[in-house]
């Protein structure tokens, strides 16, 4: 049987590897010995190799941002509702992490990462309450092309997830205490703006 409080180390070691250097040029092994874990093979036994690993950790992340977002979508009467339980309940998981963190790093990471994106796409990470709230705000944008409101809903994870990664790694250089509040406020105000733009056609 695994042994209890091994796990944990080992994502919060992968996870803080995996923000700061990437994730196709950290190792398993390098993974264990930031978790101070002798087992140099503990990510497989653990996770089962590389892919589980990964998984574990979006599942660490969906499973703390879900509650939050169900909560602020049940209250949402518009698109900026929409938009802040969207956005919200990942910065208030940020703000609740130790100091420093790399949770966001990873999130990023994981999107620039080919195979790690197509882990977010699949599963319980786009089917819960995260797609309800995309698909309630695109209806609220009826009266734009279909197709602009679904790229521009696509690039609102890119922007959310770099914003938040350049502001962790701001916030552990300065050693200013983050403002996480703030940091979300601020982006549901330019999404909300991104999303609602107007739509320019270049003629020819």
């Amino acid at each position: 049987m695994p042994r209890p409080g091994v796990r944990e180390p080992l994502l919060d070691a992968a996870e803080r590897l995996f923000g700061e250097h990437g994730i196709p040029t950290v190792s398993d092994r390098q993974v264990a010995e930031a978790a101070h874990s002798s087992n140099h093979s503990a990510v497989h036994y653990y996770f089962g190799g590389r892919t589980g690993l990964l998984q574990a950790l979006l599942d660490r992340h969906h499973e703390a941002v879900e509650p939050g977002q169900r909560r602020m979508f049940e209250e949402s009467d518009s698109l900026l509702g929409d938009v802040r339980a969207l956005v919200i309940p990942l910065t208030d998981v940020l703000a609740g992490l130790p100091a420093p963190s790399w949770r966001a790093r990873f999130l990023r990471q994981a999107l620039l990462d080919p195979g790690t994106a197509e882990l977010l796409r699949e599963g319980s990470r786009w089917s819960g309450t995260s797609a309800r709230i995309v698909a309630s705000a695109a209806e609220r944008l009826s009266d734009l092309d279909p197709a602009i409101v679904e790229a521009r809903t696509r690039l609102v994870v890119y922007v959310v997830a770099t914003a938040c990664a350049e502001y962790e790694e701001r916030v552990q250089r300065s050693g200013e205490p983050p403002r996480w509040a703030d940091t979300g406020a601020f982006l549901c105000d330019a999404i909300a703006g991104l999303l609602q733009a107007p739509i320019s056609r270049v003629p020819g």
